[in-house]
């Protein structure tokens, strides 16, 4: 275990063996940090919270610190990270609040770049993307694969899909439909297309892009008289065997917000 000796650890965290944490780093009570992970100089670890194998977290990030929530009393709620996530520089994750999941967690493989801040119980799927600035408000859910760009902002409770790439000063307030490419703001957002580039660079079919893209014109360009729901059942029906789709099509059917459908040439 390589503890530099100005690091401030609590005799109730556990760190593994194979982990380093650098100088000045303060490791709070109730923290676990699994095998490889790296700590670098300055940063801040509260508990509740669980550390996977083979992170890395930068300097002066604060990771596993109460929500920010007026009604949040003090309650044991945790912050789980997966594996082999990058953390960077001044990146602030909260633990979650009682009122909502109990915890925020963070999957296996995603890189989050400086200053992004994930609010209380947040959930990142595997592989996600956050650029400089990026901030997630509470609640919020981003499925495997998402790439938000710089300054993206996320309103509180909505779902960002899987493989969907967010243009950088992006504000966003409604569901993000999965494997799209989306850029605005509010009741200015725009699905510009499939994520094709995105899609095929993590190992979907180019069978699957092609159904993917014969979904999205049927939703997202069918005639303005044709109601959503027609659209969902023609799509659904057309595709039934694909994953792919039907994954499109249920994230429609399960949105509380209402999912973002205009599109360029809306």
């Amino acid at each position: 275990m390589a503890i530099h000796r100005a690091a401030v650890v609590d005799s109730k965290a556990e760190i593994h063996e194979t982990a380093s944490i650098g100088a000045y780093a303060v490791i709070g009570a109730d923290v676990v940090i699994g095998a490889d992970t790296v700590v670098d100089a300055h940063a801040v670890i509260s508990g509740p919270t669980r550390i996977g194998k083979g992170n890395h977290i930068g300097s002066f990030s604060s990771v596993g610190s109460p929500p920010q929530d007026m009604h949040y009393k003090g309650e044991p709620t945790e912050l789980i990270i997966g594996d082999n996530n990058y953390i960077r520089e001044y990146v602030s994750i909260h633990r979650g609040t009682v009122s909502g999941r109990g915890r925020t967690v963070i999957g296996n493989g995603c890189m989050l770049m400086s200053y992004c801040h994930v609010a209380h119980d947040c959930i990142l799927h595997d592989h996600v993307i956050m650029s400089n600035v990026a901030t997630l408000a509470g609640h919020v859910e981003v499925g495997s694969y998402a790439n938000l760009g710089g300054l993206v902002a996320v309103h509180q409770f909505c779902r960002i899909g899987a493989y969907t790439y967010l243009g950088g000063m992006s504000g966003i307030s409604m569901d993000v439909p999965p494997y799209m490419i989306l850029a605005g703001t509010r009741n200015q957002m725009r699905i510009t297309g499939v994520n094709k580039i995105g899609l095929r660079r993590n190992g979907v079919s180019r069978e699957a892009v092609d159904r993917i893209e014969r979904a999205f014109k049927i939703i997202f360009r069918s005639a303005p008289d044709v109601v959503l729901q027609d659209a969902l059942a023609q799509t659904e029906q057309e595709m039934a065997d694909s994953p792919e789709v039907l994954h499109l099509v249920e994230f429609f059917r399960t949105s509380k917000r209402g999912v973002v459908k205009r599109t360029e040439e809306s």
